[in-house]
């Protein structure tokens, strides 16, 4: 029975758990789409919907320092600055889904597709090369 059982958690020890999901966030947020087992994506679901909301609602500078608490890579952090924060500029919930994708072969724990919904298109300008500074005359 489920009584009481009011968190999402993992069973690894807490260090490893805080670990395993930061690690997985950050797979999510660069690459869109990432496949794991059930349990791992409903205890990834919220974390993710909260980052990239709070990262809408506060300042660059706050929301930066929030999303670096979850994220292991800065590109990642990047991305939801640049890209997440337009894309799901009118939806404040369920950015992520989760699509069966059978059972794992060794153990046969259940395996879901966690991927992004689909949002508003969001074109990145690329950077313009910086020129070269003028040699300093003596």
């Amino acid at each position: 029975m489920r009584h009481r059982h009011s968190k999402l958690r993992l069973r690894q020890k807490p260090a490893h758990a805080r670990l395993l999901k930061r690690n997985l966030v950050t797979s999510l947020l660069l690459y869109e789409t990432i496949r794991t087992t059930k349990k791992r994506a409903e205890v990834m679901q919220p974390i993710v919907d909260r980052i990239i909301n709070r990262a809408k609602k506060n300042e660059p500078r706050e929301a930066i320092r929030y999303v670096n608490l979850y994220v292991a890579d800065k590109n990642a952090c990047k991305k939801v600055m640049e890209v997440f924060i337009k894309r799901y500029a009118n939806r404040t919930s369920g950015l992520t889904r989760m699509v069966p994708a059978g059972a794992r072969k060794g153990d046969g724990a259940k395996l879901v597709d966690l991927m992004f919904v689909e949002g508003a298109e969001v074109t990145v300008a690329p950077k313009t090369p910086k020129k070269p500074a003028a040699p300093k005359k003596k």
